[in-house]
């Protein structure tokens, strides 16, 4: 990125440019639709029908109607329509510290924000986040599974003792403001069985990680096995490269439960003729620089390089992540693992001012996070370990002189 004097930043944290700042080939699809035809989507035009049809290749066959939006809160909302209409239900469960949108039907089901606002509704209900760092149950327990799993049938069996019905768990194939968080594989599908048993669906919010940022797999909820399938996926954020583009993926049934209110689904400017020629662009780039390979291949570099610096400096307590979507856990002390919040932010400041883009996340603000466009490189990845080598370095210095409370003068 470049600032109004022309100054040349490395960006670590946008996922939203998914493919690239200003990518030509999107840049230009967007150009020639507009020039050619866009209006709202009562008009049925070719580009929505041929975004569905590729989207769907992507993801698992049941999952094969698709709503088009302009923002993941949008997508978000939608997927909490489309849950209880289906099931008749209202509550929600969610992990907490999650984030899943800036409408008020979102803050009431993100941990992240209502806490510091009107607080928990008596119909949202809040699982203990699956972090294997510094959660509840942690990297030494003998079935991290099964002890997250039943946390959430624990508050299922709470909620109908109380007569309240669970229309569905709401969840971040990867949580990220909750600190870039790699839930251990099995979970989902443990949780999606209390589900399903206790009449709710899965939703699994990929508006930060999808659309081959894990490198493994295209979808971040694949990362589980192949044995899951969400009842209903939503996309924002990398799906237009910035544009105002979203979607919501689900079954048949759960559509057609939706559908028999007879209340019709509108959206004026979902789906329309200019954000599907940028979506189908989008998926072209991917596939055609072979992004999703590059993401595991820079992401497992990225990890080896970080690694090697927790080796270096104890303040890194914990490296996680896939692809490239990792998180850095700084912390004060190795037993406690006490959030090292004020170093974390000393640390990105002074990345700041080497021209480096990074930001911090979790509910300790320490853990710093890499979510790039997934163009960025080996060289990148090299570039910014190295300026956070040599920032820790004087940053123990500093420490070995004067109190760590002493650190930003």
């Amino acid at each position: 990125m470049y600032d109004e004097n022309g100054r040349q930043y490395l960006d670590c944290i946008n996922n939203v440019a998914h493919v690239g700042h200003c990518h030509p080939d999107v840049v230009n699809a967007a150009n020639e639709q507009n020039q050619l035809l866009n209006t709202n989507s009562r008009y049925l035009h070719d580009n929505i029908v041929d975004y569905a049809r590729r989207l769907s290749k992507t993801l698992p066959e049941k999952l094969c109607t698709f709503y088009f939006l302009n923002s993941g809160s949008e997508a978000n909302d939608l997927a909490l329509r489309l849950a209880r209409q289906h099931t008749k239900h209202t509550d929600v469960i969610v992990l907490d510290h999650a984030y899943h949108g800036h409408l008020t039907s979102l803050i009431d089901i993100s941990p992240y924000k209502f806490r510091n606002l009107e607080g928990q509704k008596d119909w949202v209900h809040v699982a203990p986040i699956p972090d294997t760092y510094r959660g509840i149950y942690r990297e030494d327990h003998k079935d991290l599974v099964t002890a997250y799993a039943n946390e959430v049938k624990e508050i299922i069996e709470q909620a109908h003792k109380k007569g309240r019905k669970i229309a569905a768990f709401f969840v971040e194939s990867l949580p990220s403001v909750a600190g870039q968080i790699i839930p251990p594989a099995g979970y989902f599908q443990k949780v999606a069985e209390h589900v399903h048993k206790a009449g709710g669906v899965f939703v699994a919010d990929e508006i930060q990680v999808g659309f081959g940022r894990v490198g493994k797999h295209f979808w971040a909820f694949q990362l589980q096995g192949e044995d899951l399938v969400p009842d209903i996926i939503t996309m924002g954020k990398p799906i237009g490269n910035g544009h105002p583009v979203a979607c919501v993926a689900t079954t048949k049934e759960i559509a057609e439960s939706f559908a028999a209110t007879g209340v019709e689904y509108f959206n004026t400017f979902g789906g329309n003729p200019v954000s599907c020629a940028i979506g189908l662009a989008v998926l072209d780039v991917i596939e055609k620089e072979h992004l999703q390979a590059h993401a595991m291949q820079v992401g497992n570099f990225l990890m080896e390089l970080l690694n090697q610096q927790k080796v270096k400096h104890p303040i890194i307590g914990n490296v996680r992540g896939a692809g490239l979507f990792i998180g850095v856990d700084l912390i004060k002390d190795q037993e406690k693992r006490t959030p090292a919040t004020e170093e974390a932010e000393y640390l990105i400041t002074r990345l700041k001012k080497e021209y480096i883009l990074l930001s911090t996340d979790g509910p300790g603000r320490n853990v710093l996070k890499f979510k790039p466009p997934m163009c960025f490189s080996v060289q990148d990845a090299k570039l910014v370990v190295d300026a956070m080598d040599k920032i820790l370095t004087d940053m123990e210095k500093e420490a070995a002189c004067e109190p760590v409370g002493d650190l930003e003068s």
